[in-house]
């Protein structure tokens, strides 16, 4: 029972990730400022939420770092990025149907906040190199916010700011990923040059999120009796 509590809360959590951040990018006018603060915010409310239950991960680029890190084990990795996956798609179907009561909104055209390469100008390798190092920083960031030396009760201030600032560099070069399951909701959903894209948006991240797990675990961790990021 507890591991379903686990599993649901992540895609929950997910859920909520996908439908207000990518909400906000779809139907409302603020401009990527805006849909920056979203993401951050949902994800600080979701920490606060959910954090006791399933460390609120709602993203398989955590999830992987953290087996990378030896602080998950590689059942509870796979069943978490199955809730991540189905609870973005099941945001991005649920924002799709709101969308569409909008007279004019075209999924084709107005998409559903997926991310994409190419468009704003930034080569393929640009967009890349900048997926990867965001992860990373935002990664390095959740795994010194939950360590056993930092303050307690702060992680979610933390993490929903670092998602924020992520954002704010990332939207105008791919829209931001830093999370598969995100990106894989609305490509699903939208079709096109979101799904030949999105391969990007599943590699980089996992790369990045790795390349955090392993510096961190290398000079940083200081043994099992830290806490499991990023409750």
């Amino acid at each position: 029972m507890k591991d379903t509590q686990k599993y649901v809360a992540e895609f929950l959590g997910t859920f909520v990730l996908v439908f207000v951040g990518c909400g906000v990018a779809v139907v409302s006018s603020v401009n990527y400022v805006g849909t920056a603060f979203a993401f951050g915010l949902a994800v600080l409310a979701m920490v606060y939420a959910i954090g006791p239950i399933s460390g609120c991960h709602i993203n398989p680029a955590i999830s992987v770092a953290m087996l990378v890190a030896g602080k998950m084990k590689a059942k509870d990795c796979l069943m978490y990025i199955i809730a991540q996956c189905l609870g973005a798609i099941v945001g991005a179907a649920i924002l799709l149907a709101v969308a569409s009561g909008l007279d004019g909104y075209s999924r084709a055209s107005d998409g559903l906040g997926q991310n994409g390469y190419g468009d704003p100008g930034y080569s393929l390798a640009a967009c890349f190199l900048a997926e990867v190092v965001l992860t990373a920083i935002f990664l390095f960031v959740i795994f010194g916010s939950t360590s056993k030396n930092a303050p307690k009760g702060f992680a979610g201030l933390s993490i929903g700011l670092t998602l924020t600032f992520v954002h704010l560099v990332g939207i105008p070069i791919t829209g931001t990923s830093v999370n598969p399951a995100r990106s894989l909701g609305p490509a699903l959903l939208v079709a096109g040059d979101a799904i030949k894209e999105v391969w990007l948006f599943i590699v980089a991240p996992i790369l990045g999120a790795i390349v955090a797990a392993l510096i961190w675990k290398l000079f940083f961790d200081s043994g099992p009796e830290e806490a499991s990021p990023p409750a």
